[in-house]
This record gives C-alpha cells, structure tokens and sequence, in this order.
C-alpha cells in the first residue's frame, strides 16, 4: 500500500484530485543556490524552508509541499563561483506563472515560504501582477522563514552563514557542513547617522556582487557556535510562528475588505 506524503510531486492526479475536494492550500519553498561560506551547502536557502513546510504540513494536515523553487536573485553574490540567478523579470515571471497554474488547479492559498531574503519583494510582486488572472477566491503571497523572530532573536540568529542557518542545516542533514571550516566573519559596517535600513536596500539590492565585495569568506555571522540541538529548536519555532503568521494573514484577509473581488481579481463595490 501506498504511503501517506505531504509532497506535492509525490501524489498520483487522483489523490490530487482527492486532496482538493477538502483542502486547498500549497506551500512552495523558495530559496537560493548560492555559496554560503566555506563550510554550509549552496542550496541553504532551500533546504530550510522546505523542511520547515514539510513539518508545518505534517503538523497541520491540511496543506501540501510543492517543489522547491531554488533558483533566485543572488546576484549580489556575484564574483563567487557558486552563485547562480535567475534574472528579476523571469523570477518574476515564475512566480505569476505559477500563481496562475496552481489557482487554475484548484489551490485557493498559494504560499511562497521564503528562505533568501533577497526574493522577498519579487516575489510579493509576481504575486500581485498574477492576481488578475487568478480566480477570485485564490490568494498567493510570500512569508519569510523568520519573518515573526524578534530583534532579539533575530540578532541571536544571524545572516547569511551564520549562526542560525548552519544550525538548522545540521539538524536537517549534519554531513551536508563541513565543521572543519567554520568560521566568523563580519562585514565592517560603518557607523552611520540614520541606523536606516534603506542603507542595506541600496548597498545591497542595487549593487551586484556586494556581498562578494564586503566578505572574504562569504560568511556574514559566527558559524563556530552552530549546533543540530540549536537547529531542531530553530526549526521548531519556525514552524510554529509561520502557522501564526498564516493564521494572521488569514484573519487580516477576512477582516479588512469593504468590497469584494471579483472573478477577475479586480475589486468591484
């Protein structure tokens, strides 16, 4: 017999078929394929998130797990050698057509669960430029990984290679770091006038390769702290938060309108 999955591209078409008569949520993890210093795996950004909508969807059993969308925007890692992207406008273009194609199948709630924090926007933007050929009850949007840590937290967690990251690869799959390369790297950020985060949109989101160009190892953080045990507590409190943050999406989604839309995805009176 048949064992039970929570994989999308595991299903025959009639248990989709099946699934879709109760339920009608999809969670796509996107991520990146991009170095992540000398010690953690290029496909960092997409093993988190799809580990942690595997477990979500598990925990929840009213959703599926798509495939992995782990081609992005990681253009300002650029000048590494492992650093592949998609151009903005096809990223783009992914993430309407798939928007329409999942809509079209039957999802009304098309979750992009994002692991790169780069994509957030495109991705929010594919979303609303597929809205109008979506039916009207169907919903896409993105939710990042750690969208609900705290400053504290987030702090505690790290960026790019760090802490947070490699702790929750070693608890999904130890083999996949290398503990012998390790290592602490942070950026020297200048003192600034304005503590504004528009500073990291132009340094960063306008400017190719800056990651390149601050960092010698491509680690941003302090790797040698990480730890599996670290890693499953991560894991834990993202899934719990990303199903909070869902529940207040839907909640904010029935709340707020004072007009309806339409079949066409337009809003009508």
């Amino acid at each position: 017999m048949k064992p039970p999955t929570v994989f999308l591209d595991e299903l025959t078409d009639p248990e989709l078929e099946a699934f879709l008569t109760k339920h009608h949520t999809v969670i796509i993890p996107v991520g990146a394929t991009e170095q992540h210093g000398p010690h953690s795996p290029l496909g960092t950004d997409v093993l988190i998130p799809r580990e942690i909508a595997r477990r979500l969807c598990l925990r929840q059993g009213n959703a599926l797990v798509a495939p992995s969308l782990p081609y992005a925007l990681s253009y300002p890692h650029r000048g590494f050698t492992g650093e592949f992207s998609l151009r903005i406008e096809t990223f783009m273009a992914v993430i309407r057509d798939l928007c329409v194609s999942f809509a079209k199948s039957g999802f009304k709630r098309i979750i992009f669960l994002n692991g790169h924090y780069d994509n957030t926007l495109a991705i929010a933007y594919g979303c609303a430029q597929a809205s109008a050929e979506m039916p009207g009850e169907a919903r896409a949007f993105p939710v990042n990984h750690y969208d609900a840590l705290t400053p504290a937290e987030m702090q505690a967690f790290g960026m790019h290679a760090g802490h947070g990251e490699v702790s929750m690869v070693l608890a999904i799959n130890p083999a996949l770091v290398d503990l012998s390369k390790l290592n602490v790297e942070h950026p020297p950020f200048p003192d600034t006038i304005t503590k504004s985060p528009a500073i990291h949109t132009a340094f960063f989101f306008s400017n190719p390769g800056s990651v390149w160009q601050i960092t010698r190892s491509g680690t941003w953080g302090d790797a040698t702290t990480a730890s599996a045990e670290q890693g499953e507590a991560y894991l834990d409190r993202g899934v719990r938060t990303v199903i909070d943050l869902l529940q207040d999406i839907e909640g904010t989604f029935a709340k707020l309108p004072v007009r309806a839309r339409s079949d066409s995805g337009k809003i009508s009176s």
